[in-house]
């Protein structure tokens, strides 16, 4: 019971910490893919939260939540973290994964940032799936505080297990867009 509390204590802390920063609502969409998400406190330096939901007609659907720590180097914003993903192949076995990784974002102008990350989950850190890969890298304009628009590359792959074939969920260029609030 006292392990249920503090992890209880635990999330409303992180909770709390994430609502005081800015949130966006965001949504992309590729060639074969679509991806939704929702980030609070992913620009500013401290906590982050982050979720998403991607699904490809022919390969399947991964959802994450991720909590990562935004720390400032200089013009760089950099995070370090994780995420708690869920994965539904199209061919294999449903799956749970935990992937660790970050990302950077550098400033270009007043307008236009730069930005990447990377997040991956071995097998030992995977259950029904295999490896687990996503990598993002894109430009990302803010015209008004309250808008955003996006531009980039996106990768995820679920490696299959047990004979199942692998996944790929995305693997190419989007578009998007986010609201800020």
């Amino acid at each position: 019971m006292n392990k249920i509390l503090a992890a209880g204590a635990a999330a409303s802390l992180m909770f709390a910490a994430a609502s005081v920063n800015a949130a966006s609502v965001t949504g992309e969409v590729g060639e074969h893919y679509t991806n939704l998400g929702f980030g609070f406190g992913t620009t500013t330096p401290g906590l982050a939260l982050t979720g998403n939901w991607a699904h490809n007609d022919d390969n399947g659907d991964v959802a994450g939540l991720g909590l990562g720590y935004n720390i400032p180097f200089g013009p760089f914003m950099a995070t370090a973290g994780g995420k708690g993903l869920y994965m539904g192949p199209k061919d294999g076995d449903e799956g749970y994964a935990v992937a660790v990784g970050g990302g950077l974002q550098l400033p270009v102008g007043g307008l236009f940032s730069l930005y990447g990350d990377y997040y991956y989950s071995p097998d030992s850190l995977s259950s029904g799936i295999g490896n687990y890969t996503e990598a993002t890298a894109g430009v990302r304009l803010t015209a008004i505080p309250v808008v955003t628009v996006s531009v980039g590359y996106r990768y995820m792959a679920m490696d299959g297990k047990d004979g199942d074939r692998d996944n790929i969920v995305a693997d190419g260029p989007y578009i998007g867009g986010a609201f800020n609030f």
